[in-house]
């Protein structure tokens, strides 16, 4: 039987290369140090390396120095940019550092992997995408804890490397999440519903709030404010997020416009009980659901790809 903490013994922790230091990669920067690994992170803007550097981390603008540094310390190499910007750090680091073991925290999953396989890169990738955030971005806003108790997937696509997985696997430990196994395709589909398309009813919500005026801004407390939260998100990261994964996301957002199509309906005719009966049902089952500790698959075992997607989908997580 594997253990959780197998992950950590049966794999040597490597050091940790960041590519990108936004909110995600910065504060994966920190926890990785912080958890006592070697890491060292890179980015595009000097802005964001200069106060890494004044934070006391190792942090460059030099992506091909960077990279070879990674090749030549066998380093887990972790991009952490935005989607769009995904496509040219792939291909630096199929340039400089084509062999290292790579991983990602990005949004969306089948995109990425189609990425990575663009650029010969997938003998030694598995996904990742911590679900954790805050409206806030830059180097500025991350903190070594944000990843504390929060789920992060790793992904367990067809042909997946086990010694890779659990390298990533064991990132996440050790910045304090806890992992959930999941197919690309099935985290993308997940994700629509749960985060992405979050989004894009916080943006009408504060659009609809707004239409009111400066009275109902005026009048706007708790629940104006919580639906909206995430409408602080800039816009550029709402757009990737969403635009990468459109084709979920549209199927998630067609739901709900039904949803909201029969409830037109129901208030017209002086009700709402069937909506909020069922919402608030929805919501007790995620309040009330518990984390499942997975045991005895043993990632490189017969059949342990399909056996990890299975437990995941259960609600499973591989706990430290």
């Amino acid at each position: 039987m594997c253990q959780p903490d197998a992950v950590s013994s049966a794999v040597s922790a490597p050091p940790v290369c960041v590519l990108g230091l936004g909110l995600i990669g910065g504060s994966l920067l920190r926890a990785a140090v912080a958890a006592g690994r070697e890491a060292w992170g890179y980015n595009r803007s000097s802005g964001a390396v200069d106060a890494a550097i004044a934070d006391g981390f190792d942090a460059s603008t030099d992506l091909p120095t960077v990279l070879r540094r990674a090749a030549a310390s066998d380093a887990l190499v972790v991009v952490a940019v935005p989607m769009p910007v995904v496509d040219s750090v792939l291909a630096a680091v199929a340039e400089h550092a084509p062999n290292v073991a790579l991983t990602d925290v990005v949004s969306v999953k089948s995109a990425v992997a189609a990425a990575v396989a663009a650029r010969g890169l997938s003998a030694r990738f598995v996904g990742g995408h911590p679900m954790a955030g805050t409206a806030e971005s830059g180097w500025d806003a991350g903190t070594a804890d944000l990843f504390r108790d929060a789920v992060w997937v790793v992904t367990v696509d067809d042909g997946a490397d086990p010694d890779v997985w659990q390298q990533v696997a064991g990132l996440a430990l050790d910045c304090g999440s806890v992992v959930v196994p999941a197919e690309s395709g099935e985290h993308d589909a997940a994700v629509a519903r749960i985060s992405h398309l979050p989004h894009i009813l916080a943006e009408a919500l504060a659009l609809a709030g707004a239409g009111g005026g400066d009275l109902a801004l005026a009048l706007a407390a708790g629940s104006f404010r919580d639906g909206t939260r995430i409408a602080g998100t800039a816009p550029a990261l709402v757009d990737a997020m969403c635009e990468g994964n459109a084709t979920a996301v549209l199927a998630a957002l067609d739901e709900t416009l039904e949803v909201l199509r029969n409830a037109r309906e129901q208030l017209a005719d002086g009700r709402t009980g069937d909506l909020t009966s069922a919402g608030h049902a929805a919501r007790l089952r995620y309040e009330q659901r518990e984390r499942k500790p997975i045991t005895g698959i043993v990632p490189g075992d017969d059949n342990w790809i399909e056996q990890l997607r299975d437990a995941g989908r259960r609600g499973g997580v591989w706990t430290s």
